[in-house]
């Protein structure tokens, strides 16, 4: 049987309108790539890349969705398993920020109920172009409570950090997760001694 090359697999979503960049981000974190012409993503399709975090190797698998409203109903099957989305809009186009209320609600509708969730301005090189304030996707992410971070696959800002950043959260929350169940078990370890000692002395009287 082949050895395990990884300890935690972390499944990773992008989601956000057609053409705000997520194949470019995708492809700047996996390859170390950039491509500055556009291919629309016909419906799914996902890279693996292994990351080292707390000491632990993590294989992310990263699904890169098709932002047109006809693959609606291909990508939101894939909301349900991943424990982690990145919804990505462009500074430079108005209606891919407008449209952030729309994607968080797809993910409340579609995906588990404690998937970690950042949003991404991309294309952050484009300054003379930017039509959003960093301010605006900062204010938004704050009303939901969420992480924030402008990136741009072209220049290579903050590709990686926004990954590693998501990545550390899905593993803080499974580790508070662990250590809450841990701590239960004790518990109802603790509680069924006491029961077996109680029933041992009633025996005894």
């Amino acid at each position: 049987m082949a050895k395990k090359t990884y300890d935690l697999l972390f499944k990773l979503l992008l989601i956000g309108d057609s053409g705000v960049g997520k194949t470019s981000i995708l492809f700047r974190f996996s390859d170390d790539a950039y491509t500055p012409t556009f291919i629309s993503t016909i419906g799914i399709d996902f890279k693996i890349k292994t990351i080292e975090l707390k000491g632990k190797k993590i294989k992310l698998q990263i699904w890169d969705t098709a932002g047109q409203e006809r693959f609606h109903t291909i990508t939101t099957s894939y909301y349900r398993g991943a424990m982690g989305i990145m919804l990505v809009y462009d500074i430079t186009n108005a209606k891919s920020f407008d449209n952030i209320q729309k994607w968080l609600r797809n993910i409340d509708e579609h995906a588990n109920e404690d998937v970690e969730k950042m949003i991404v301005g991309n294309k952050c090189d484009m300054e003379d172009r930017r039509i959003i304030p960093k301010e605006r996707g900062e204010a938004i992410a704050r009303e939901h409570g969420i992480r924030f971070m402008e990136t741009s696959a072209c220049s290579n800002v903050n590709v990686e950090k926004a990954f590693l950043d998501l990545a550390k959260a899905i593993l803080d929350n499974q580790t508070a997760d662990q250590e809450r169940q841990d701590s239960q078990d004790r518990v109802n370890i603790a509680r069924a001694e006491q029961r077996n000692t109680l029933a041992s002395k009633c025996c005894n009287i």
